[in-house]
């Protein structure tokens, strides 16, 4: 499989036999790398359980000194693509408390533990092995010195190797794309993800919801809904109560949370699903958004 994939890279990159089997050679399948993408925390913890290892005072004060110390270039890339800038800093509170946590793993170990030990995803990583790679070429980088998650996930904004090169921007104009290192080209980059998936200026992106009177039926139960198959108007005339100055016609979907409390309710609108296409999860979604808002929060309170 691996003589297979160096003929491909071979063939369509016209990349060097010699300096892939040098690169690959220097991989190290581990075992520990399988066992974490076998269980993630969006899928074995409630929503009660994950929102408390992120919504915590001490990210959030943390988050509120990061907007401080880089409000310049923060304010820079918002005003430029539309992107609130709590949208961005609360990506990179979850991703990587503010630069703190950005992984202990090789990249290619990682890549190429899951490219060629881990069948049920093994066309997925394939493919970011090959981003990777054309990478490291690209960027004149050493494979080896790259660090990120156990997935392959680098920098401070945790892009895997296929966002890498096609969403990373540099945005201090000095040539390069430094998403480990230079936080203006970090959040420039969060920021152009998420307008080159559709982020909408100016638009609500989630509101807490309760079922009314009107409501018949099952309560819907708490699963990952990545896409808004209803609209507003209809959520409304079904019962569901929740505030938007959205018009009627805007996509919105409800969603079902494992609170402290039980099930909470709220309807996601089309940019609650944008950020869904940087983590395809709900509740990477919410706690993102939430963890945002308090760091907003807390940096108006003391402006104040």
């Amino acid at each position: 499989e691996v003589a297979a994939f160096i003929q491909q890279m071979v063939k369509e990159h016209d990349y060097d036999r010699e300096a892939l089997r040098d690169i690959l050679g220097q991989a190290q399948i581990k075992r520990s790398i399988i066992d974490l993408i076998s269980k993630p925390a969006e899928k074995t913890l409630t929503w009660a359980e994950y929102r408390r290892i992120f919504l915590t005072r001490e990210r959030t004060g943390a988050g509120a000194r990061f907007w401080e110390q880089n409000r310049v270039a923060l304010e820079s890339v918002s005003r430029e693509t539309g992107v609130p800038v709590e949208i961005i800093v609360g990506i990179i509170g979850v991703e990587t408390y503010f630069g703190r946590i950005t992984g202990g793993h090789r990249v290619l170990d990682a890549l190429a533990t899951l490219a060629f030990s881990y069948p049920p995803r093994s066309a997925f990583f394939r493919k970011e092995l090959e981003q990777f790679l054309l990478l490291v070429r690209e960027e004149d980088m050493r494979a080896g010195d790259a660090f990120g998650s156990y997935a392959g996930a680098m920098g401070r904004p945790q892009f895997m190797p296929s966002s890498y090169r096609a969403y990373a921007v540099d945005s201090t104009g000095d040539g390069k794309r430094d998403i480990w290192n230079d936080w203006t080209d970090v959040a420039g980059s969060v920021a152009n993800y998420f307008l080159e998936h559709g982020w909408q200026s100016g638009e609500e992106v989630v509101a807490q919801a309760t079922l009314g009177h009107a409501w018949r039926g099952p309560r819907p139960e708490p699963k990952n809904t990545l896409k808004a198959s209803q609209t507003v108007g209809a959520l409304s005339r079904k019962g569901v109560m929740f505030m938007t100055d959205l018009p009627e016609d805007s996509r919105g979907e409800l969603l079902a949370y494992e609170g402290d409390s039980g099930v909470e309710y709220w309807v996601g609108f089309h940019n609650f699903f944008v950020i869904t296409r940087y983590n395809r999860s709900v509740m990477y979604a919410l706690a993102a958004y939430q963890l945002g808002a308090s760091i907003a929060g807390k940096v108006n309170a003391h402006a104040s």
